[in-house]
């Protein structure tokens, strides 16, 4: 019995040709070559990925934050409008009304309330800009008139109110502007 063994007899090794030999380093060298190539688009392929579960992930977030912005917008005249009927009522006759007269102020005060309170969950909120530097990101300048308390560039009054959804302006607030105290004309000899 003969012991055979898968390993190559030392004639053969030693007759194994030059050019057989550097076709087994050129294959090598193919197959090392492919496999760097597949490991990089492998590892750019994963990058990808990643970059597209953040980029969903900021888009999804947005579309939850912003998402009501289209009905927000127009629910605003609305909010105007009851904040205008409140302001249209003077406070001595609020103090006074009876019977239907305070059900009713009562009534569009609650609504008013309820209506802020909706909004404010959904990261609506209003901009109170009195008395603050004039910022146009999130103002629009109306008029400039002189004020003896605020100094040049602050909002004196505010015309209509501005909203923001988190952190972008749904409406600029409409503002009028301080000049500074008036100037008085030196009187003449």
């Amino acid at each position: 019995m003969t012991d055979s063994t898968d390993a190559p007899s030392p004639e053969t090794a030693a007759g194994a040709t030059p050019s057989a030999e550097a076709d087994g380093f050129a294959a090598i060298e193919k197959l090392n070559a492919e496999n760097a190539e597949l490991k990089d688009r492998l590892l750019r392929a994963l990058a990808e990925m990643e970059n597209l579960r953040r980029r969903t992930e900021r888009e999804v977030a947005d579309a939850r934050a912003y998402g009501v912005s289209a009905f927000a917008r127009d629910m605003l005249p609305v909010a105007d409008n009851l904040a205008r009927a409140l302001d249209s009522v003077p406070p001595e006759a609020r103090a006074g009304a009876e019977g239907w007269l305070k059900s009713l102020i009562d009534g569009v005060e609650l609504t008013a309330r309820e209506l802020q309170s909706a909004l404010a969950r959904h990261g609506v909120a209003k901009l109170e800009p009195l008395g603050e530097k004039f910022d146009p990101n999130f103002h629009q300048a109306m008029y400039e008139a002189p004020h003896e308390a605020l100094p040049a560039g602050a909002v004196a009054d505010v015309v209509q109110s501005g909203w923001k959804i988190g952190d972008r302006v749904l409406r600029p607030a409409l503002v009028g502007l301080s000049k500074g105290a008036a100037k008085i004309a030196p009187k003449g000899e």
